[in-house]
């Protein structure tokens, strides 16, 4: 899956995904073969952090 570069569709799509689709943004990446560490470094540059409990980024 090609993550999109703009950091608000980014985070758009990460969410989305978390709430319809993943229990964890672990099993998410497993799945899609992204790169976790990447998604949330570019979401941090952005101004959002994941919260695990909430299971999105905020």
């Amino acid at each position: 899956m090609e993550l999109p570069n703009d950091p608000m569709m980014l985070f758009s799509l990460i969410n989305m995904k978390l709430r319809d689709f993943y229990s964890s943004l672990d099993s998410l990446c497993d799945d899609l073969s992204l790169n976790k560490d990447e998604i949330v470094s570019r979401l941090k540059d952005a101004g959002f952090e994941y919260n695990e409990e909430l299971n999105k980024f905020w």
